[in-house]
């Protein structure tokens, strides 16, 4: 395929933007080569500046879950920008959303609306330090909720450790507050809970990892997360930034049967548009101004033409539920066929898979944490993926990102791609 627009474009944008992008992954460091410059999207489909059609397997990292240029989400947002894009004023398709939102997901009665999953998980971080009156977290090794401080921490030595910050600009007293743990090692939480005795506000976790590859809790982690927090007054968050509304209709929480005491959203709730959420039960939401004394503002939150697309987008969702039976579907049969071509030209890999995220590990272990996530041979992917590109197929340019299917995706479509990754393989 030619990129010689893309590359163009990508070289006027550097000159005015740091790195030509307005978020890092998007640059194509991990992968090599020029970003790929969009000019609109169809259904499963990416047409790009040099006029090639491409089968997305990103869809806007998660939220295209019925496709792109959905219908009743871009005719929703155009009526309700002929009259008005933003007022800084309470309006009624507000309360909509939040009573459908409500009314989907399992053990929330409140929910308060903001602008990205960012500042939804640094929002609830702060609700939840507000009502146990404690300052520490503890988040996963590779899992992302955001470029807030508190989250920007990598792992120091020994087996309980304080963070350190691995960006310029986050304090080392930020770092401090902030406990890493290794996903699906519940002695480890039990460890550094044991060390910071009523110390600890929060857990926060993606339930399904997606920033590290789908990497799914094994069993008995989140339901052991759940006996900690119970036991100790931690309250449990659940970054549902990516599997919320995409799992099932209440998330992972539904899909899992483990209840969290705060959730974050974003990606689908906003139907494609910048948006996020959190969500409790009353008594916690209701310590958030002006009910009580944690504060949180933003003046575009709750931005019409955000909230007419999430309305749109969560109405078809639990009108029609079926959908999430149909996308398990369609990326279990991208997995076998996936599975099938590799393991032909004896490519070495593990494939991930739950629900509708899928991601494919180059490595030759279960992928179960950052650790093995990282022990993936990372050569292999950056061939697979200029192959996969090459061939039409836009898969996440970096290996520790899941893939995300669309419903839109026809079966044709999964085959095409199967094709592709044969071919693909063949090179590896």
């Amino acid at each position: 395929m030619i990129y010689q627009r893309s590359s163009a474009l990508f070289a006027a944008a550097q000159k005015v933007i740091p790195g030509g992008v307005n978020s890092p992954v998007r640059a194509f460091k991990a992968v090599g080569g020029d970003p790929i410059f969009v000019k609109e999207a169809k259904g499963a489909y990416l047409y790009d500046e040099d006029g090639n059609r491409l089968i997305d397997y990103i869809n806007s990292w998660g939220p295209m879950i019925l496709g792109h240029a959905y219908q009743p989400v871009v005719d929703a947002v155009v009526e309700k920008a002929k009259k008005g894009t933003s007022f800084g004023m309470p309006t009624e398709i507000e309360t909509q959303i939040a009573e459908l939102a409500v009314s989907m997901v399992p053990n929330i009665d409140k929910i308060r609306f903001v602008n990205s999953g960012t500042e939804a998980c640094m929002s609830a971080v702060r609700l939840a330090r507000g009502y146990t009156n404690k300052d520490k977290i503890i988040k996963f090794a590779g899992c992302y909720h955001g470029h807030s401080d508190s989250f920007l921490i990598q792992a120091g030595s020994g087996a309980v450790t304080f963070g350190s910050p691995n960006s310029p600009g986050v304090t080392k007293g930020t770092a401090q507050d902030t406990l890493l743990a290794r996903y699906n090692d519940l002695d480890h939480v039990e460890q550094i809970i044991e060390s910071n005795k009523d110390e600890i506000a929060c857990i926060i976790i993606e339930p399904v990892a997606g920033n590290m590859g789908c990497i799914p809790p094994v069993k008995g982690f989140l339901q052991g997360l759940r006996a900690l927090c119970d036991t100790h007054n931690i309250l449990l968050i659940f970054d549902e930034v990516m599997t919320g509304f995409r799992l099932a209709k209440g998330g992972a929480q539904e899909l899992l049967g483990v209840d969290a005491d705060i959730v974050t959203f974003g990606k689908v709730i906003g139907g494609g548009l910048p948006v996020g959420a959190f969500a409790a039960r009353e008594e916690i939401m209701n310590h958030l101004a002006p009910l009580g004394p944690v504060y949180q503002a933003g003046t575009l939150s709750g931005n019409p033409l955000a909230m007419a697309a999430g309305l749109a987008m969560l109405t078809e969702l639990n009108t029609n539920p079926e959908t999430f039976k149909s996308l398990a579907e369609k990326t279990e049969y991208l997995h076998k066929g996936i599975e099938k071509a590799l393991k032909h030209h004896y490519v070495t890999h593990t494939i991930n898979r739950v629900g509708s995220m899928i991601s494919v590990h180059f490595a030759k272990d279960h992928v179960v944490d950052f650790d093995s996530a990282a022990s993936g041979n990372n050569e292999t992917f950056k061939k697979f993926f200029h192959g996969m590109l090459d061939n039409g197929i836009y898969i996440a340019p970096s290996a520790f990102e899941t893939w995300f299917i669309t419903n839109a995706l026809t079966y044709k479509d999964l085959d095409d791609t199967i094709a592709v990754v044969e071919k693909v393989a063949a090179t590896l």
